[in-house]
């Protein structure tokens, strides 16, 4: 199915969550009465979902984050309104402190748990922040309620964790320990331990000082932009907690980076994530951008993607908005511009909005990490249509040179062997995947990539409103191989045609097409894209995802790959994508 031409907001917001002002003044977004309606639909569910022998909720294998509801539960529960139900239901406080009750259970000598996947595999112990943090706010919201033999339990339990969360967690800013020190203050403020709020409050100025003035947090080099979102939930739930007015401009930054930095279908621009590849999700920002009008406004913007998505907001995202958010003034987004470009750094990166195209440009470089949690930067540019979603790009990975936008040398030598839960993630001697160095011009949307001795570049065109063009070029061809590699988006069960005549629908099997095979074209989801003489066709080609033990990846993780390789007579190739 394909989506609208044109996504505008204005005209569509539901009239009951804006409140009308005069002309001078921004609207005001009156959110939380939408927000408790849709919390007190879930709730039902998050009930069904408990086995009340153990007290554990979810499906399938357990896991310690399953018990993570009992903090929306526990905002149901408290929240008072005429419309709430759950407003001190027994039923929903009892489910609430024997999912607490389970935690209890799990929990190690240290206060640990096992880090438990649903595949079953296992991750080492951890003091789970995500867990913790839940547990100590549903603590905070029914403490006076429970029985005081089992609040006594609890108090022993979550200070056992917070003791060692407090001892151990906080040796170097990231977004695991910014949670944990959102946590931990709520567990002072709670439990009467005013030296873990003055160590969380210390610990939140370093996190505030780390972030980049554009707006994002890096734990490498350049954005992390779905944990970006961690970074503002941790600093905007202690705010809230806090009072602390030194985490404003972190707030408002970070508001302005991801309206900026986000399709205009709502999902997130991968292209400058360091850590994640593309996710077709929209995201729902969290109660962190309620606390200014550009955070307000983007909010707006990603529930009403939502909302036409029949999507629903998470249960725990819509407990955080009731208790902490801000309601008040929005501000207009870039995704309601039809020509707009913002640039970050000193031309690190940009994304472009122009008519019904928005595309996006990275000249973040660094050497390929050991480390499996940051992809190497290899893939520097995408493409999105109104009409088609994200066509090109889909963002970075490791052990595949493929998703690289050049290459220098011989891909065949760096792949991930399958089963390998340990692999070396440095390319051999023989092939280059990442530049050593990248220059980006704003103005004429070009970007220059060095590799050892291959000056290569890509240009973009956004020619018309139906049309792209991309051109790719080497300098000078040196003794090793260079080619580049176009990534695109797969729709799997949707059909794929040919210039020739060949034809398919696009599932798990493997497909390989040369130029000389498929003729002029291919088109799959609404687009056409040209292939130049010599060029071919790859699918699945697939990432190393660094979530599964193994590292395997699922076909529709993978990318459809237009290899252009280069000659001593072919030192350019022009790419032409069409929307149909």
């Amino acid at each position: 199915m394909q989506m609208p031409t044109v996504f505008m907001l204005a005209g569509i917001l539901m009239l009951s969550a804006v409140v009308p002002v005069s002309a001078a003044e921004p609207p005001v977004w009156n959110y939380k009465k939408d927000f408790l309606a849709a919390l007190i639909k879930q709730v039902p569910r998050v009930l069904k979902s408990q086995d009340k022998a153990t007290g554990r909720f979810g499906t399938g294998i357990w896991i310690v984050t399953d018990q993570n509801v009992i903090y929306p539960l526990a905002a149901a529960w408290s929240f008072q309104d005429p419309t709430n139900p759950y407003y001190h239901n027994p039923e929903v406080l009892a489910a609430i402190m024997a999912g607490g009750d389970a935690l209890i259970d799990a929990q190690d000598a240290n206060g640990k748990w096992v880090f438990r996947k649903k595949d079953n595999s296992t991750w080492g112990d951890i003091y789970m922040p995500w867990t913790y943090s839940r547990w100590i706010r549903a603590y905070s919201l029914i403490k006076d309620a429970m029985p005081p033999e089992r609040r006594a339990r609890w108090d022993k339990a979550l200070t056992l964790g917070f003791n060692g969360i407090s001892a151990h967690e906080f040796s170097h800013v990231q977004n695991i320990p910014a949670h944990h020190a959102m946590g931990l203050y709520e567990a002072g403020k709670v439990m009467n331990h005013p030296e873990w709020c003055a160590q969380a409050a210390s610990f939140m100025q370093k996190v505030v000082a780390e972030q980049n003035k554009d707006g994002f947090w890096s734990e490498n080099l350049g954005p992390v932009v779905n944990y970006n979102y961690v970074y503002v939930d941790a600093v905007g739930t202690y705010y809230a907690m806090s009072g602390d007015k030194a985490m404003l401009p972190a707030l408002e930054r970070s508001a302005r980076f991801h309206a900026n930095f986000t399709y205009p279908d709502g999902t997130c621009v991968e292209t400058v994530d360091e850590r994640n590849p593309y996710h077709d999700a929209v995201v729902m920002p969290n109660v962190g951008f309620s606390f200014s009008a550009e955070g307000r406004g983007y909010m707006q913007q990603q529930w009403q993607h939502k909302q036409n998505a029949h999507q629903e907001i998470l249960a725990d995202t819509l407990a955080s908005f009731l208790l902490y958010g801000q309601e008040g003034p929005i501000a207009p987004t870039p995704a309601q511009l039809n020509h707009h470009q913002s640039v970050l750094g000193a031309a690190d990166a940009l994304a472009q909005r122009e008519g019904p195209w928005f595309a996006c440009l990275s000249a973040y470089h660094t050497p390929v990490p050991t480390n499996r949690w940051i992809q190497d930067r290899q893939n520097f540019v995408s493409l999105f249509h109104d009409r088609t979603g994200l066509i090109l790009g889909g963002g970075n990975t490791k052990l595949q040179p493929l998703w690289s936008t050049f290459t220098y040398g011989d891909t065949n030598l760096l792949v991930h062997k399958e089963g390998d839960e340990q692999p070396n993630f440095l390319p051999p001697p023989g092939l280059l995947h990442v530049p050593s160095a990248a220059r980006l011009d704003p103005t004429n949307l070009t970007l220059g990539l060095t590799y050892g001795p291959a000056q290569c570049s890509v240009h973009l065109d956004l020619i018309d409103p139906q049309q792209a063009r991309l051109v790719y070029a080497v300098e000078h061809l040196p003794e090793a191989p260079v080619a580049a590699h176009l990534t695109f988006l797969p729709h799997l069960g949707q059909r794929w045609q040919t210039a020739s005549g060949k034809s398919g629908t696009l599932g798990p099997q493997p497909l390989h097409l040369t130029a000389e095979e498929a003729g002029a074209w291919f088109e799959h989801n609404g687009w056409r894209v040209s292939l130049p003489p010599g060029s071919s066709l790859i699918w699945p080609v697939l990432p190393h995802n660094p979530y599964r033990k193994d590292g395997h990846a699922e076909p529709s993780e993978g990318r459809i790959v237009l290899v252009l390789p280069f000659s001593q007579g072919v030192l350019r190739h022009e790419v032409t994508l069409q929307i149909l």
